[in-house]
């Protein structure tokens, strides 16, 4: 046995390479999916809570238009955080801004 295959064309072909670590079992597969799911309900409780406060926030503002206004400025900040969100989770780990985002969530 050698660790090359042929192509449809007869040339050989290096086989892939092997994981470095094991596969994951069944109960770590679904620990990861509980606790992504936990920060997608963090995500959906944050938009419930904003959307259920508009109301005092705009007897607050003495004006129904600054509802609106209170509105867009928490969409547009979220668009905008978003990809940087993102970005600096991929310069430096997920798992840890994923968990800054969980924490200071809580705390706020």
């Amino acid at each position: 046995m050698s660790d090359t295959t042929a192509e449809p064309n007869g040339a050989p072909r290096a086989a892939a390479p092997a994981p470095d670590h094991p596969p994951l079992s069944h109960r770590e597969i679904v620990t990861i999916l509980v606790g992504l799911m936990m920060g997608m309900f963090l995500a959906a409780l944050d938009q419930t809570i904003v959307a259920s406060a508009m109301r005092v926030i705009a007897d607050d503002l003495k004006d129904l238009a600054g509802q609106a206004w209170v509105t867009t400025a928490y969409l547009i900040t979220s668009t905008i955080a978003t990809p940087l969100y993102g970005k600096l989770s991929d310069i430096y780990g997920r798992k840890k801004f994923f968990l800054f985002a969980i924490s200071i969530f809580t705390i706020g």
